[in-house]
């Protein structure tokens, strides 16, 4: 059965970094794209960034030049290296990845950042 779980959340400051990781396991044999999704209290939830299995990225333009998103194959991992933190960063942030042709998605974690 195939599972994504992430890490890494927590409360931070504004103008800090965090780095969430996202760790597929569970009958692997192919992950295409995978991407980074938020939802804020009351909003629906966005796409953040995305990474194909070339390393074409994608990012919001909410967050280009302050998060970057990176993958090791090796690991099935996918990671969201977020800086210069803004209060409204803060949401739930839940990974999703195209696995052996199917969609999964991880649980979220939450990132809070206080002014």
């Amino acid at each position: 059965q195939v599972q994504l779980v992430e890490s890494g959340g927590g409360l931070v400051q504004a103008g800090g970094s965090l780095r969430l990781s996202c760790a597929a396991s569970g009958g692997i044999f192919r992950i295409d794209a995978m991407r980074w999704y938020r939802q804020a209290p009351g909003k629906q939830r966005e796409l953040v960034t995305a990474i194909n299995r070339s390393g074409n990225i994608d990012y919001a333009e909410s967050v280009k030049g302050r998060f970057a998103i990176s993958r090791d194959d090796a690991k099935n991992t996918v990671y969201l290296q977020m800086n210069s933190l803004k209060p409204e960063d803060t949401a739930v942030y839940y990974c999703q990845a195209s696995i052996n042709f199917r969609d999964y998605w991880g649980q979220g974690t939450q990132v809070t950042v206080s002014s």
